[in-house]
């Protein structure tokens, strides 16, 4: 039969909900992520100081263990100075996994010239950077709040006297630090991986994005004698932002500490100046 012989006609089937069409960027996203050996590698290397922290946890908990491990030394207290200590060091365990990770998840993509085929099955720009951005998230939230919350239920169950309650607001504020900053390091290493096209490059200017502003931050400070100049050091905000949140001791001087409205001020910025890159996914004018 001639093909002008054929009826055609627009497809009146259910369609696919919107947020399973996420669902499938994410999914791939995550096997893709989780294809590389060096991947799992980084993720053990991360988690590693969490198992510290949880023996640390046991020994200030379990007299006998600490007589026989310390041996006479005085025990030190889980404490918020403890948790933001915890806090610190998954996070910035986090920074690494992602500098690996969030290259492989867009990168190829665009150096295989993948995005035209991707955006034309119906998913948008946003759908796309938001199923990257989910997965990400995932894998950053496994090697920082997740492990700290976790920790944090140990303290609670193990210590002698009541400590759990008393002490909610040290979890409230590792879960918004941990959060803050995985939405800050995800959105940087989406925005950078989706302007190089090797993947290698993009792991670099990652770690770039984040330690030059704070040299720079650093010389504004010392020749200006300001510390406004330490709006532009992000591990400085962010180290002053978990110890208040967390309710800890700021360990910063007392003329250099930041408003916390500068903080939120600064954070807000840096989300929006790379959510906008992130959301055009490389060139702007090849895909539609």
């Amino acid at each position: 039969m001639s093909i002008f012989k054929h009826e055609y006609r627009a497809y009146t089937g259910p369609l696919t909900p919107l947020w399973t069409r996420l669902v499938v960027v994410t999914r791939y996203a995550l096997a893709e992520a989780w294809s590389s050996r060096i991947t799992v590698g980084l993720f053990i290397v991360a988690i590693a100081p969490a198992v510290v922290f949880l023996v640390g946890i046991y020994l200030a908990n379990n007299p006998l263990a600490r007589a026989l491990v310390m041996r006479g030394n005085p025990a030190f207290e889980i404490n918020a100075r403890y948790f933001v200590n915890v806090l610190a060091t998954q996070c910035w365990m986090a920074l690494v996994l992602a500098a690996w990770v969030a290259p492989r998840l867009v990168c190829f993509d665009i150096s295989d010239n993948a995005l035209p085929i991707l955006l034309s099955h119906p998913i948008s720009r946003f759908g796309y950077v938001l199923g990257k951005f989910a997965a990400l998230f995932a894998c950053l939230s496994a090697v920082t709040w997740v492990p700290c919350l976790l920790l944090f239920a140990y303290q609670g169950y193990t210590s002698q006297k009541p400590w759990f309650l008393d002490n909610l607001r040290i979890a409230g504020g590792m879960m918004v630090g941990a959060v803050l900053w995985i939405v800050v390091i995800s959105l940087l290493g989406l925005a950078l991986s989706s302007w190089v096209k090797w993947r290698v490059v993009a792991t670099g200017i990652i770690f770039a994005g984040v330690f030059v502003p704070a040299g720079v931050g650093g010389i504004i400070t010392g020749i200006l004698r300001t510390r406004w100049g330490f709006l532009l050091n992000v591990p400085v905000i962010m180290t002053q932002l978990w110890q208040e949140l967390l309710g800890g001791p700021v360990t910063m001087r007392a003329d250099f500490q930041l408003p916390d409205a500068a903080i939120a001020a600064m954070l807000m910025q840096i989300k929006m100046r790379i959510a906008a890159p992130v959301c055009q996914t490389g060139r702007p004018n090849t895909y539609g």
